[in-house]
């Protein structure tokens, strides 16, 4: 199989993006497709040329963080995002990989994929590290302003992931709220609520956010402002601690001495945490594969990233998206907006 790989896109572009690639082409994972300015992704292969599993695409083109994503897309039709998510739509390539602009990434597969099934809304589902192991959290960005039937087809969506790739047999689905009691939360979460609990899905009820680190559902639902500012306050928050770690061991031998015998559980603790072992994010959705990285991915996340893509490719992941059954939206929210607005006793 053949992953498309947009060289250009990253803070490390496209010196990290190229290494983790080949890294991922010479483990035999996938050959890839490296999109970019050949000039620059040749440089970066001049101590290694990694031989056919490498294949270069060049275009001079490339959308940058400050640019209005859709209008880009548009404008830039050789842009190096929207040139490999185009290589995917031809069939060359069965997955795209990009560290670049999050809104670009995601116009180009909505403009060039299209939808996928039923689905209305794409989300971009990325992993939690938690005390059970990793979970779910969608949606991660992709919408900021949602309608209860969003959210249901996120759930759907997460849980069908969950089972496919991370292997859990009945995945449970949370819905993150201001409390637990299925009285609380805004309109939004009150009509979710029901129609989460009506459906087939393993439903758990709502979910604190401080209880998310605890592992206490397999997929966490919520509109994607609020999984954006999670996310980041979680990545923050992890960097935060570790760096207050080093330097209370810089003051004195005691603490350096401890920490040094503390080092190897450190180590494991950081891999738990860190967003470069789990890779990438699909936007899940689309008719097709497409995986968002972190904009400051270093060579281990692309490398992961491409394990990530090869995996939903494995996993026939869009056909069975494809077969999901959607909502009657309307009828459905109709009748959970008449329970929602019911007084709770």
């Amino acid at each position: 199989m053949k992953i498309a790989v947009d060289a250009m896109g990253g803070d490390h572009a496209p010196g990290a993006v190229v290494r983790g690639a080949v890294a991922a082409a010479r483990e035999g994972w996938a050959e890839v497709i490296l999109v970019g300015d050949s000039r620059a992704i040749e440089k970066e292969l001049e101590h290694g040329p990694p031989g056919g599993k490498v294949e270069i695409v060049h275009t001079d083109q490339v959308i940058t963080m400050d640019e209005q994503p859709a209008l880009a897309v548009r404008r830039k039709k050789e842009a190096s995002i929207v040139l490999a998510t185009r290589l995917v739509r031809e069939g060359r390539a069965q997955a795209v990989v990009s560290a670049g602009s999050t809104g670009a990434q995601m116009a180009a597969a909505l403009l060039i994929l299209g939808r996928s099934g039923n689905i209305q809304r794409p989300a971009i589902a990325t992993f939690l590290p938690t005390l059970e192991g990793p979970k779910l959290l969608l949606d991660a960005g992709a919408n900021v302003d949602c309608r209860p039937d969003h959210l249901y087809e996120f759930a759907q969506m997460g849980s069908l992931y969950a089972h496919k790739i991370l292997g859990v047999p009945s995945p449970r689905v949370g819905l993150i709220n201001v409390g637990v009691e299925a009285g609380k939360g805004n309109e939004l979460v009150l009509q979710t609520y029901e129609l989460l609990r009506n459906s087939s899905l393993n439903f758990v009820g709502n979910v604190e956010s401080r209880d998310l680190p605890r592992g206490v559902a397999d997929v966490y639902v919520c509109d994607g402002f609020t999984g954006n500012v999670l996310l980041k306050f979680g990545e923050g928050l992890a960097l935060s601690i570790f760096a207050k770690i080093q330097e209370e061991v810089r003051r004195n031998f005691r603490a350096r001495l401890g920490a040094a015998l503390m080092l190897p559980a450190l180590r494991r603790l950081k891999q738990e945490v860190d967003y470069a072992e789990y890779g990438g994010a699909p936007l899940l959705g689309v008719q097709g594969i497409s995986i968002i990285c972190h904009g400051s991915s270093d060579e281990r996340a692309i490398k992961n990233a491409i394990k990530v893509a090869v995996r939903c490719i494995q996993e026939k992941l869009v056909e069975n998206l494809g077969h999901l059954p959607g909502l009657n939206s309307r009828k459905k929210v109709e009748n959970c907006q008449l329970k929602a607005d019911m007084p709770v006793s």
